[in-house]
């Protein structure tokens, strides 16, 4: 990924002597510098971390629909409200034990 960019910024990071050598290897295998074979995969995965963390758009109606979503009071969830109001393991123990 050759970049018209200046870079000016520098990055230090500590590494084990296996993740070197490891990224020596990948990057020799890939006839690039560690340096750009390291920045390279950095920046890819970035983008495929971040897009979906950023932004998103939406049509007008979609838009709407969103924003009922969250506007909506939660569903009641049975099992949960169930799960909720029964003791736990702890405390169903310690009522076997006369302790509650």
């Amino acid at each position: 990924m050759p970049t018209l960019e200046t870079r000016t910024e520098k990055l230090d990071l500590r590494l084990s002597r296996a993740a070197k050598l490891t990224l020596k290897s990948a990057a020799k295998a890939a006839r690039r510098s560690v340096g750009d074979f390291v920045l390279e995969s950095a920046l890819s995965r970035a983008e495929e971390t971040l897009p979906d963390r950023q932004r998103f758009g939406l049509n007008a109606e979609r838009w709407e629909a969103f924003q009922a979503a969250l506007d909506a009071p939660p569903s009641p969830v049975p099992r949960l409200a169930r799960l909720l109001n029964e003791p736990s393991v702890i405390e169903k123990g310690r009522a076997d034990k006369g302790r509650v």
